[in-house]
């Protein structure tokens, strides 16, 4: 799991990935972006899942956990898209 970004990237937010639009169907991958807080829990960092929905300012993430199917509240900003 990354702990700290590289030199280059300090202190940098992507703006681009913060306002990213994402819609349902959508497949991605959760990477943590690290010079914000967390919010979610530890264990979910490199899943990857699908985007059900939107509430408020974050996306509904289904990822599997488990064997199970469970949905994740997680800001834009620590989402990448992948390509199908």
């Amino acid at each position: 799991m990354l702990k700290h970004k590289s030199p280059r990237q300090k202190g940098k937010i992507s703006l681009s990935r913060y306002f990213q639009i994402l819609k349902p169907g959508d497949s991605v991958a959760v990477v943590r972006e690290l010079s914000l807080p967390i919010g979610y829990s530890k264990r979910i960092q490199g899943r990857t899942g699908k985007v059900i929905g939107k509430r408020g300012d974050a996306y509904a993430v289904e990822l599997y956990d488990l064997d199970k199917k469970k949905n994740y509240f997680i800001k834009p900003i620590h989402l990448t898209k992948i390509k199908d």
